[in-house]
Parts: structure tokens; C-alpha cells; sequence
């Protein structure tokens, strides 16, 4: 469990993260169309801010943020990389609540957006943040070396894609039995990769964000990329057992639909006791990868520990 004191402490360091996350998203998608642009559909806009904005703890800006602070780089940077990852997040939240995929009503404690505005809207909603995204991180502002800001939007993609998230939800949906053919059992290793993909690759991308605006070295960013898979699979694992021990009021989305829909999680794989010892080797794991860091690194080991043990 967090110290209490330290709790206070890394509470603080996410609040000021979010909350600067919160205004940067807010002035970006501004009524008035930017350079290029010919105009921003009031409807489309007000679905991208109702998605974007309001809620949320946004961990994966606040893993680009501390990494980066790792190496001294400008605050103004990782925020807008932070913002660019949350913009792929939120994305993907519209998508997943849709009927086809999840068929959730709730998220953050209210309604989903294809509920609050109809399905078509929050389906060119998702499309819209997932663009967004690549134009916040293409901008000189990221980072002024455009072979830095070419690398973070090849990587962004590759974690957002076929090989990342978008991959790993398609493996979610074979597991649940929904297409001819998908396996009939999923072994621990099969959801390992399955959860790596749909959650850990873009925890995965906000700390080696951080590497690469920093330039990191080999090694250093070797650390980060074991201590984002690391925390990657810690993130999923917690999920899961949010939603067979968690309330919904408390969670902020519906519980006890992975049991029902059959989803392949490390909780029906292992049990609640065993996803809980899981837990507790990845939070481990993690704080090990900081090592080469030293006390520098204490903010992201708390972070560990955060994922693990939080209660929504």
C-alpha cells in the first residue's frame, strides 16, 4: 500500500498534471479553426471536448511528464506530448464504449458519448481525437528537432496501431468468442500479449516519451521501457480486479462485465489471489528498472504503486 504521506505527496504532482493537461486540451480544441483548417464542426468539437475534457486522472500525460522531468526537459514539452497520448486515450474510450465493442452507458461517472450524443457522432468523435493526436505531437512547440517529434509520432502510431492497442482489442474481441474460429481458451501468456497491446503500449509509449524528448541513452531508455511494460501489465491487472471487487460509483464505469462477457483477464486466469501476487511482482519489477535513476526516480515508483493499489 502507498505511505500516506507519500500518497499526499505523488497526489499532488498528478492533480498538477491533470489539471494543466485540462487547460492545454481546453485551449487546443477552441472553437475557431487553426492554420490549414476551414472550419470545426460545432457538434464534432463539442463531442471531442465532452470526451476529452471534465474527468479523468490522466496518468499517461503524467508518465510523460515525470520521464521526461528525468532529463531536465522543459515542463511546456512533455505536457503537450502528454496531451497528444491522452487525445489517443480518450479516442479509444468512445470507441470501446460503442455497441459493437463494450456497450457501456457510463464512464467517468456519466453518460457515454454515443449516449450523450448519438452513435455516428461519437464514432467520428473517436476518429477526429486519434488525428488530433498526431497533429498536437507534429508541432514545432513538442520539441524543436523534428527527427525528435518524426520519432515520438512513429512511435505513437506503432502503440496506437495494428501492433499496439487497436491489435490488442481486436485479440479482447476473439477471446470473448465474437468471430468464427477465435480460440476457444486463452492460456496466461495469450493474455499477457493481449493485455500488453490494448493497455500497456500506450502506458509503454508515455515513458519512453519521455526518453526521447530527453534523448536519453541506450540504457537509460532500456530503464523506461522496462518500467512501462512493467507498469503496463500492472495498470490491466488492477483494472480487472476493479471490476469484480470495485462499485461502479466508486470505479466510475459498470463493473462485473469481464466475467460476463467472457473476457480473457489474469484475474480469471489466475484468480483474485494470484492477480493480487501478480500485482505485487510487477509493482516490484517496476521499481527495479529505476534503479540507474536513483532518487530521481521516486515520483515514477510511487506511480507503481498508485496503479496497483488505487480504487477507480
Amino acid at each position: 500500500m502507498l505511505d500516506p504521506a507519500l500518497s499526499t505527496s505523488f497526489t499532488a504532482r498528478l492533480d498538477a498534471v491533470a489539471k494543466e493537461t485540462e487547460a492545454l486540451l481546453d485551449g487546443l480544441l477552441a472553437a475557431g479553426p487553426e492554420s490549414g483548417e476551414i472550419a470545426r464542426p460545432k457538434r464534432l468539437l463539442d463531442a471531442m471536448r465532452y470526451a476529452s475534457l471534465g474527468g479523468g486522472k490522466r496518468f499517461r500525460p503524467f508518465l510523460v511528464v515525470e520521464s521526461a522531468a528525468l532529463f531536465d526537459v522543459p515542463r511546456a514539452q512533455g505536457l503537450l506530448a502528454g496531451a497528444a497520448l491522452e487525445c489517443i486515450h480518450c479516442y479509444s474510450l468512445v470507441h470501446d464504449d460503442l455497441p459493437a465493442m463494450d456497450n457501456d452507458d457510463l464512464r467517468r461517472g456519466r453518460p457515454t458519448a454515443h449516449k450523450a450524443f448519438d452513435e455516428a457522432t461519437a464514432i467520428l468523435t473517436g476518429d477526429a481525437l486519434l488525428t488530433f493526436a498526431f497533429d498536437i505531437l507534429s508541432r514545432p512547440q513538442v520539441h524543436p528537432d523534428a527527427g525528435v517529434r518524426s520519432e515520438l509520432v512513429n512511435l505513437l502510431a506503432r502503440a496506437s496501431g495494428i501492433g499496439g492497442m487497436a491489435g490488442g482489442q481486436m485479440l479482447d474481441l476473439a477471446a470473448e468468442g465474437r468471430f468464427e474460429g477465435a480460440p476457444k481458451s486463452f492460456s496466461e501468456d495469450d493474455v499477457r500479449v493481449l493485455q500488453a497491446m490494448k493497455t500497456g503500449a500506450l502506458l509503454r509509449f508515455g515513458c519512453i516519451a519521455g526518453a526521447t524528448l530527453g534523448r536519453a541513452s541506450a540504457g537509460q531508455r532500456e530503464a523506461l521501457d522496462r518500467y512501462g511494460v512493467a507498469i503496463g501489465r500492472a495498470f490491466q491487472i488492477a483494472d480487472d480486479l476493479l471490476d469484480v471487487e470495485g462499485d461502479a460509483a466508486t470505479v466510475g464505469k459498470s463493473t462485473g462485465k469481464d466475467a460476463a462477457a467472457g473476457k480473457a483477464t489474469m484475474v480469471r486466469i489466475l484468480g483474485v489471489a494470484g492477480a493480487k501476487a501478480k500485482l505485487a511482482e510487477l509493482v516490484a519489477e517496476s521499481e527495479a528498472a529505476l534503479a540507474p535513476f536513483g532518487a530521481r526516480a521516486a515520483t515514477l515508483i510511487t506511480a507503481a504503486k498508485f496503479v496497483a493499489y488505487r480504487s477507480s
